[in-house]
């Protein structure tokens, strides 16, 4: 695992090779990890949003939406992942990208799951807890980007 300060790049590339322009001056953290360093993801993702001054009550609903992407990364897309998180005007992003891809028939997350499940529910999730949740698949991998008003 590692954590780097990473010079901002003008553009993020996602799972599609589809590009994102970073506002000018954006400050660009990443983590990379595998399962056993979901712990530090989290502990990671808990720092930047308190650095870029998320309120401390909206910081519980962020870190539950992070950790549900971040697992499905490195659960069901690949052994290891890259979190990234800057500051794009009020809000925090959160990018998150693996090496594994599929072609879903419908976005996911989009239905609720059964009243008893017990697994299928982390995208779900997610997208009620942020502020706007794109997925993109691909030969290149799959990229989840989050935003978060701070």
């Amino acid at each position: 695992m590692n954590e780097d300060e990473v010079p901002p790049p003008r553009f993020l590339t996602d799972g599609s090779g589809a590009t994102t322009p970073l506002p000018s001056g954006s400050a660009v953290r990443e983590i990379t990890f595998c399962v056993g360093d979901l712990p530090d993801v989290r502990d990671f993702a808990a720092l930047h949003a308190r650095r870029a001054g998320m309120a401390e009550g909206d910081i519980g609903d962020y870190l539950v939406a992070v950790n549900e992407v971040a697992t499905n990364a490195v659960t069901h897309g690949a052994a290891k992942a890259r979190l990234r998180v800057w500051c794009d005007g009020g809000d925090l992003v959160i990018d998150i990208h693996d090496d594994g891809y599929w072609i879903p028939d419908e976005p996911p997350g989009m239905i609720a799951p059964h009243d008893y499940s017990t697994s299928g529910m982390g995208l779900w999730v997610a997208r009620r807890l942020a502020k706007k949740l794109t997925l993109r698949t691909g030969a290149s991998g799959t990229n989840l980007t989050m935003r978060f008003e701070l």
